[in-house]
Protein backbone atom coordinates (compact mmCIF):
# COMPACT_ATOMS: atom_id res chain seq x y z
CA UNK A 1 0.00 0.00 0.00
CA UNK A 2 1.07 3.07 -0.52
CA UNK A 3 -0.07 6.63 1.05
CA UNK A 4 0.21 10.44 0.08
CA UNK A 5 -0.47 12.31 3.46
CA UNK A 6 -0.90 15.74 2.88
CA UNK A 7 -1.30 17.96 6.31
CA UNK A 8 -4.43 20.07 5.79
CA UNK A 9 -6.16 23.15 7.35
CA UNK A 10 -8.97 22.08 5.60
CA UNK A 11 -10.45 18.93 2.72
CA UNK A 12 -13.50 18.07 1.22
CA UNK A 13 -14.59 15.09 -1.27
CA UNK A 14 -17.71 15.84 -3.50
CA UNK A 15 -19.05 13.75 -6.17
CA UNK A 16 -21.60 15.11 -9.06
CA UNK A 17 -20.69 18.58 -7.13
CA UNK A 18 -22.44 17.65 -3.94
CA UNK A 19 -19.83 17.86 -1.19
CA UNK A 20 -19.71 13.45 0.66
CA UNK A 21 -16.78 14.54 3.27
CA UNK A 22 -15.08 17.22 4.77
CA UNK A 23 -12.27 17.91 7.69
CA UNK A 24 -10.64 20.90 9.04
CA UNK A 25 -7.38 20.51 10.50
CA UNK A 26 -5.93 17.21 10.28
CA UNK A 27 -4.55 14.60 7.10
CA UNK A 28 -6.07 13.90 3.77
CA UNK A 29 -4.90 10.59 2.70
CA UNK A 30 -4.53 9.11 -0.75
CA UNK A 31 -4.35 5.39 -0.26
CA UNK A 32 -3.35 3.22 -3.31
CA UNK A 33 -3.73 -0.24 -2.97
CA UNK A 34 -0.95 -2.86 -4.76
CA UNK A 35 -1.92 -6.42 -6.50
CA UNK A 36 0.12 -7.52 -3.75
CA UNK A 37 -1.16 -6.04 -0.49
CA UNK A 38 -2.63 -7.82 2.43
CA UNK A 39 -4.59 -6.71 5.38
CA UNK A 40 -1.21 -6.56 7.32
CA UNK A 41 0.04 -3.85 5.46
CA UNK A 42 -3.18 -1.80 6.43
CA UNK A 43 -2.62 -2.66 9.79
CA UNK A 44 1.05 -1.50 9.63
CA UNK A 45 0.16 2.38 7.99
CA UNK A 46 -2.91 2.64 10.38
CA UNK A 47 -0.58 2.96 13.36
CA UNK A 48 2.30 4.46 11.43
CA UNK A 49 0.02 7.19 10.24
CA UNK A 50 -2.25 7.59 13.70
CA UNK A 51 1.56 8.09 15.68
CA UNK A 52 3.31 9.88 12.56
CA UNK A 53 4.53 13.23 13.92
CA UNK A 54 3.32 15.95 11.34
CA UNK A 55 1.90 18.56 13.30
CA UNK A 56 4.17 21.81 14.81
CA UNK A 57 4.25 21.85 18.83
CA UNK A 58 4.94 25.17 20.59
CA UNK A 59 8.64 25.78 19.50
CA UNK A 60 7.53 24.54 15.68
CA UNK A 61 8.85 21.01 15.84
CA UNK A 62 7.23 18.46 14.00
CA UNK A 63 6.44 16.55 17.38
CA UNK A 64 2.64 15.87 17.26
CA UNK A 65 0.23 13.39 15.70
CA UNK A 66 -2.92 13.54 14.26
CA UNK A 67 -4.03 12.27 18.05
CA UNK A 68 -1.89 14.74 20.33
CA UNK A 69 -3.96 17.70 18.34
CA UNK A 70 -7.58 16.19 17.59
CA UNK A 71 -7.04 16.31 13.78
CA UNK A 72 -9.45 14.16 10.81
CA UNK A 73 -8.24 12.21 8.51
CA UNK A 74 -10.04 11.99 5.33
CA UNK A 75 -8.75 8.90 3.23
CA UNK A 76 -9.40 8.60 -0.62
CA UNK A 77 -9.04 5.50 -2.67
CA UNK A 78 -6.30 6.31 -5.53
CA UNK A 79 -5.37 3.39 -7.83
CA UNK A 80 -2.97 5.95 -10.01
CA UNK A 81 -0.67 6.01 -7.30
CA UNK A 82 0.42 2.99 -8.76
CA UNK A 83 0.47 3.88 -12.21
CA UNK A 84 3.79 4.44 -14.20
CA UNK A 85 4.90 6.39 -17.23
CA UNK A 86 7.70 3.82 -18.12
CA UNK A 87 6.79 2.82 -21.26
CA UNK A 88 5.57 5.33 -23.25
CA UNK A 89 2.99 8.10 -22.24
CA UNK A 90 -0.11 6.42 -21.50
CA UNK A 91 -0.30 5.31 -17.83
CA UNK A 92 0.10 1.53 -17.29
CA UNK A 93 -1.72 0.24 -13.52
CA UNK A 94 -1.01 -3.22 -13.71
CA UNK A 95 0.35 -2.91 -10.17
CA UNK A 96 -3.21 -1.84 -9.08
CA UNK A 97 -5.31 -3.89 -7.24
CA UNK A 98 -7.82 -4.91 -9.13
CA UNK A 99 -11.25 -3.49 -8.20
CA UNK A 100 -12.81 -5.84 -5.44
CA UNK A 101 -9.51 -6.47 -3.58
CA UNK A 102 -8.94 -2.96 -3.71
CA UNK A 103 -12.41 -2.17 -1.98
CA UNK A 104 -11.92 -5.12 0.43
CA UNK A 105 -8.88 -3.21 1.37
CA UNK A 106 -9.89 0.07 1.70
CA UNK A 107 -12.19 -0.87 3.65
CA UNK A 108 -10.21 -2.87 5.50
CA UNK A 109 -7.65 0.04 6.41
CA UNK A 110 -10.80 2.39 6.90
CA UNK A 111 -11.56 0.48 9.80
CA UNK A 112 -7.93 -0.34 11.05
CA UNK A 113 -7.26 3.35 11.24
CA UNK A 114 -10.71 4.41 13.09
CA UNK A 115 -9.52 1.38 15.45
CA UNK A 116 -6.01 3.49 16.25
CA UNK A 117 -7.38 6.54 16.02
CA UNK A 118 -10.92 6.08 18.35
CA UNK A 119 -13.32 8.05 15.74
CA UNK A 120 -14.86 7.61 12.28
CA UNK A 121 -12.22 8.55 9.83
CA UNK A 122 -13.66 11.10 6.65
CA UNK A 123 -13.86 9.61 3.18
CA UNK A 124 -14.05 9.63 -0.22
CA UNK A 125 -16.48 7.29 -2.37
CA UNK A 126 -14.27 3.41 -3.70
CA UNK A 127 -14.55 3.92 -8.01
CA UNK A 128 -16.53 7.46 -7.77
CA UNK A 129 -15.08 10.03 -9.78
CA UNK A 130 -14.47 12.74 -7.12
CA UNK A 131 -13.47 16.09 -6.93
CA UNK A 132 -10.95 16.75 -3.94
CA UNK A 133 -9.95 20.66 -2.76
CA UNK A 134 -7.64 20.92 -0.55
CA UNK A 135 -5.80 24.05 1.53
CA UNK A 136 -1.99 21.89 2.22
CA UNK A 137 -0.88 23.56 5.54
CA UNK A 138 2.96 24.17 5.26
CA UNK A 139 3.19 22.39 2.66
CA UNK A 140 3.77 18.94 4.45
CA UNK A 141 3.31 16.37 1.86
CA UNK A 142 4.95 12.98 2.57
CA UNK A 143 4.91 9.70 0.89
CA UNK A 144 4.38 6.12 3.20
CA UNK A 145 4.60 2.62 1.98
CA UNK A 146 3.78 -0.42 3.68
CA UNK A 147 7.01 -2.43 4.33
CA UNK A 148 7.71 -5.52 1.35
CA UNK A 149 10.10 -7.55 0.23
CA UNK A 150 12.40 -6.43 -2.89
CA UNK A 151 9.71 -6.97 -6.74
CA UNK A 152 11.35 -8.79 -8.99
CA UNK A 153 11.66 -7.41 -12.35
CA UNK A 154 8.25 -7.46 -13.83
CA UNK A 155 6.32 -7.77 -10.30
Amino acid sequence: MRLVLQRVSSASVAIAGARVAAIDRGLLVLLGIDRMDTPADGAWLARKLASARLFADEHGKLNRSLRDIGGRALVVSQFTLFGTLDKGTRPDFHRAAPPDLARALYETFLGQLEAELGERVERGEFGADMQVALVNDGPVTLLLESPRPPRTAGE
